[in-house]
């Protein structure tokens, strides 16, 4: 016998968005997991923090920040190790996820480490584009229109292509890549109109028109355009 991992997700921020299986599941935990940036403090923890109960055992899984995988993956091997350990032990492990933790998720990664040797279950949560869409009052998408999801990492020439055949385009990791995303959504026509949004269900949000945004934006950024006015009349 061995225990389950169970990949929680957290929703955006605010903890009021964590669905009630995922408040069960960590109010009830002997063993939690989640990431840190850096050795900086952990965001999931901190949407958690509310229903953790006191003595639980915490896993930590230092992710540095790196354009290069090696780093990061041998970050998730090591706590994939501590993580088997405490399956083996027959202890349930609940790992905190940002978002949802199939989309975008750093669970993905332990997921493909451990699902083949322990039984695993994935807890959907709320995910940032569908909170950015709601605080901006923007529905993304209606009858049969798509929805492509773009990260603002990509070069500018693959970003540009995407967004050019896209209906509704939700342009994620904005951060350090606004003016580039800037550039292609006015190059593609798409700047006017489109909703720019910070720290989507959190104390510090900001919702503007993209051309109202500031010159710098956070890593919790997000652009949103939509093509048409009022698409969804």
């Amino acid at each position: 016998m061995s225990g389950t991992l169970y990949g929680v997700g957290l929703g955006p921020g605010d903890p009021d968005l964590m669905t009630v299986k995922a408040q069960r599941l960590i109010s009830g935990a002997a063993v939690i997991a989640y990431p840190t940036l850096a050795g900086a403090e952990s965001f999931a923890r901190s949407i958690a923090s509310g229903v953790i109960p006191e003595g639980a055992r915490e896993i930590v899984m230092d992710v540095p920040m790196s354009v290069e995988r090696g780093p990061a993956q041998a970050a998730y091997d090591a706590g994939a190790a501590q993580i088997a350990e405490a399956l083996e032990g027959e202890s349930d492990v609940v790992c905190l996820c940002e978002g949802d933790p199939f989309f975008y998720g750093s669970f993905m990664y332990l997921y493909a480490r451990l699902s083949g040797r322990f039984a695993c279950e994935v807890v959907p949560g709320v995910t940032s584009m569908t909170a950015c869409a709601a605080v901006a009052g923007l529905p993304l998408a209606a009858r049969n229109e798509a929805v492509t999801v773009v990260p603002g990492t990509l070069a500018e020439a693959e970003l540009a292509r995407r967004v050019e055949s896209s209906e509704t385009a939700v342009i994620m990791k904005v951060g350090r890549h606004l003016e580039k995303i800037r550039r292609v959504l006015a190059l593609a026509g798409r700047a006017e109109g489109a909703v720019y949004v910070e720290r989507a269900s959190l104390g510090a949000e900001r919702v503007m028109p993209l051309s109202e945004a500031p010159e710098e934006a956070p890593y919790f950024s997000m652009i949103l355009a939509v093509k048409g006015d009022d698409p969804w009349l």
